[in-house]
């Protein structure tokens, strides 16, 4: 859950998710509706179909006990460096390095690093060097007070450098002006066109798969080239959300009843149970909620 995502978001979702699935086997067994509806509002799906993957990896391979060895741990689904690595260390206080965003911010002031750590030159320096500060005892320690620093006081805009307490190894003469990065790709805009039907109080989506693959979506409608303000029909909802580098348009229009629907959609009396991702549950919720009152 912390891939890609801030603790402060993690925490609730973390907890939920213990109490729903407190062990490997509970997530091996459960339905990839079951685990992405648990996960949804975190985003980055593909994280937890990884998870059931790899959870059933270590049912049926380790008899439901995560190995303490390193490259077992590698070898599951959707596991790299950093997460084998985080695992390891506070799970089994193994002595390996840890590279996240802020121990990548200490490490790359201590050590005057001069390139983009979004590079790869740049993220293998960073690998190297916290792989030199590691100890052999304590590493969970150790690596739990680096992250910290970056949190609480190697901070990107404004470094409390009066008191940290690893100001007299750091090598970096602007502190502020560290770490450099890749500049990030520009935005793209896209706009994307769903379907609203309801009959007999039933709802239509489609089982998408491309970006939210094997989460149900209102349905959408093929309108290429057309911008929302030459298409006739009303939008019903527009809503904006993010996903990576895109910011996405989500406009739905209303359509009456269809008397075929296709292989990958379903007629649902309720979505409360079913996987879908927020941007599109939140405009069904808004547009069932109106229908009702209406």
């Amino acid at each position: 859950m912390l891939q890609q995502t801030q603790v402060s978001t993690v925490v609730p979702y973390y907890d939920k998710w213990l109490r729903r699935f407190p062990d490997f086997a509970s997530v091996a067994r459960a339905s990839q509706n079951d685990v992405l509806h648990a996960w949804q509002g975190l985003g980055y799906y593909n994280r937890a179909r990884n998870l059931r993957a790899a959870a059933r990896i270590v049912r049926d391979r380790h008899s439901g006990i995560l190995p303490r060895d390193i490259a077992a741990i590698r070898e599951l689904p959707g596991v790299g460096r950093y997460t084998a690595n985080a695992v390891a260390t506070f799970a089994f206080n193994q002595p390996l390095p840890i590279v996240e965003a802020n121990s990548s911010r200490v490490l790359a002031r201590l050590f005057d690093i001069r390139v983009p750590i979004n590079s790869a030159i740049g993220r293998e320096k960073l690998w190297e060097n916290a792989a030199q500060l590691v100890p052999t005892r304590n590493a969970a320690r150790f690596n739990s007070a680096l992250i910290d620093l970056g949190a609480l006081v190697c901070l990107p805009d404004k470094p409390k450098c009066s008191i940290c307490p690893a100001k007299k190894f750091c090598r970096a003469k602007n502190p502020g002006a560290l770490p450099i990065k890749k500049s990030k790709p520009r935005t793209k805009r896209l706009v994307e066109r769903h379907a609203f039907v309801v009959s007999n109080g039933r709802v239509l989506l489609e089982q998408s798969s491309a970006r939210w693959r094997g989460m149900w979506i209102l349905p959408p409608l093929k309108l290429d080239g057309l911008e929302p303000s030459n298409f006739q029909a009303p939008a019903i909802h527009v809503s904006t959300f993010p996903f990576t580098h895109h910011q996405i348009t989500l406009v739905v229009y209303r359509r009456v009843t269809i008397n075929r629907i296709g292989p990958a959609q379903q007629w649902f009396e309720s979505i409360d149970h079913i996987a879908m991702p927020s941007p599109h549950r939140r405009a069904a919720q808004l547009l069932l909620n109106a229908k009702q009152v209406a």
